[in-house]
């Protein structure tokens, strides 16, 4: 049996979905289970716990094979991410004391990036699970090609993407989830000891220019990627409610300035199947 978090996320269900196809059988760990409702099948149960609540986390992961551990996002941290760091120190207490055979946390694309950035988060993230006396595997997963999510609308409507990343022929790194589901699946399933780090991408990086591009081809119609000025960030970030848009920005910047990579590089990442024109084809049908 396999607990996963995040399951009414993104890559938690994945993963999840994943290891049901498989065979395995699998405990979703939520906060809400009403929003769970549609996982309950005699493979998969609901165990209710809380991020900030040791005892609920203890019995969630006790008893598991494994676990895989979605940090919730936080994208407008208070500074010195301490948000992060008082969440680590339950999260460390249930794990030892509920001790499953290995921990799989998926992580990101430039955890070890020295600058600070809202994926420092991440970072903090990996130093202090790496001290777990189980074996500890960091799954650092690549932009999300499911982002361009937001962009279906602006494209559909107007012909034009804003694009944050820049300048527009820039390619960056990405992968689908359904592809981050599958590989943390199969570290699931296998055996290490110590610390273990994955990187993983899709075959082919990708700039704003070519998913423009790719957008144009699933509306039939033309689609441009716009840059949003860098000036323009703070008061933009600001009007939407974020109160502390440095990590944000910094983020940004690093995959805008090369920064914000894989430790491994290019050559030694994992490669996902899935491509930028199935990932947003799906996206713009809602397949």
């Amino acid at each position: 049996m396999f607990a996963v978090t995040g399951m009414t996320g993104q890559v938690g269900a994945a993963v999840a979905d994943h290891l049901l196809k498989d065979g395995a059988e699998v405990r979703a760990v939520v906060r809400n289970p009403e929003k769970a409702a549609g996982w309950k099948e005699p493979d998969c149960e609901i165990a209710v716990a809380d991020m900030n609540d040791a005892i609920s986390l203890t019995s969630a992961f006790r008893g598991a094979e494994g676990v895989f551990l979605v940090i919730p996002p936080l994208f407008d941290p208070t500074p010195g991410f301490p948000e992060v760091k008082g969440m680590l120190a339950t999260l460390k207490t249930a794990l030892e004391a509920a001790r499953p055979e290995k921990l799989v946390c998926l992580s990101t694309v430039g955890a070890q990036a020295k600058q600070p950035n809202l994926l420092s988060q991440l970072g903090i993230v990996e130093k202090e699970l790496s001290t777990l006396s189980i074996p500890v595997a960091f799954l650092r997963a690549a932009w999300f090609m499911e982002n361009a999510a937001w962009d279906v609308a602006p494209a559909r409507e107007s012909g034009i993407i804003p694009s944050f990343l820049q300048p527009l022929d820039r390619t960056v790194p990405m992968i689908a989830v359904d592809d981050i589901g599958a590989l943390g699946a199969k570290m699931l399933r296998e055996d290490w000891q110590g610390v273990r780090v994955e990187e993983l991408e899709a075959r082919e990086r990708v700039s704003p220019a070519m998913m423009a591009a790719v957008f144009a081809k699933a509306l039939g119609k033309p689609v441009s990627a716009q840059i949003v000025p860098r000036e323009s960030w703070e008061e933009l970030f600001r009007t939407q409610g974020m109160k502390n848009p440095e990590p944000r920005m910094r983020m940004l910047d690093g995959f805008n300035e090369g920064w914000i990579d894989f430790e491994g590089g290019r050559e030694k990442s994992l490669k996902g199947t899935t491509t930028i024109e199935t990932a947003i084809r799906r996206l713009v049908t809602g397949a």
